[in-house]
């Protein structure tokens, strides 16, 4: 690869420059949706030549499913940290409120991936937004179970209500909401209305009286 300058740019090494094409296809894909992003746009704005694109990635599904991958893989890091940082569950909700509010904020709109993505009805992303979906979803149900006494499936279906609440409400807030309401304002009201409604149903380990 040869810089304006007419000298050569030093070779990256390989996983280098991966990242820099993943970074690149983020931005695209994010932009432009996956059938209207075109490998050309994409090897340009990483600055590598078609043959070295092609070299990291065969096609451009591989190329976003390989973002994709890494975008869950982050939701996921976050909400687990979230859920497992402290016991205190309103301390709970709002970490994990917080953390779906910051995976939308990221500038390099990995979320619209995950949740908006043009490509859903492709088999390999259905699989695994549907995977990271029912994960995020146990992570919550498995600590409200253990916390109110109610059954696998009845704690499922509370945690996806509030997983399903809390990404529609944080995509609304970046489309429509970002400039009159700050994203620590925004995260505070949505976790004190999750915390509102999983909060009724009574522990089944009260804290003992000193």
């Amino acid at each position: 690869m040869t810089s304006t300058d007419g000298t050569r740019a030093p070779r990256l090494p390989r996983e280098q420059r991966r990242q820099q094409v993943l970074a690149a296809a983020l931005d695209v894909f994010s932009t432009a949706g996956f059938h209207a992003a075109s490998m050309d746009e994409i090897a340009d704005r990483a600055g590598v030549s078609k043959p070295v694109l092609y070299q990291h990635f065969p096609g451009k599904l591989d190329l976003y499913l390989a973002i994709l991958d890494a975008s869950i893989e982050d939701l996921m890091a976050v909400a687990r940290t979230a859920l497992t940082g402290t016991t205190d569950n309103a301390t709970r909700v709002s970490a994990m409120v917080n953390a779906y509010f910051a995976f939308v904020e990221e500038p390099g709109g990995a979320f619209r991936l995950v949740f908006e993505s043009d490509l859903a009805n492709e088999p390999a992303v259905r699989q695994r937004v549907d995977a990271a979906d029912l994960a995020l979803a146990q992570f919550s149900a498995a600590v409200i179970a253990e916390d109110t006494g109610l059954s696998n499936a009845e704690a499922l279906l509370l945690a996806s209500g509030m997983q399903g609440m809390v990404q529609v409400a944080a995509r609304r807030w970046l489309r429509d909401g970002a400039d009159e309401v700050s994203r620590a304002d925004a995260a505070e009201l949505i976790a004190s209305l999750s915390w509102r409604g999983i909060s009724g149903f009574p522990l089944s380990h009260p804290p003992q009286a000193e």
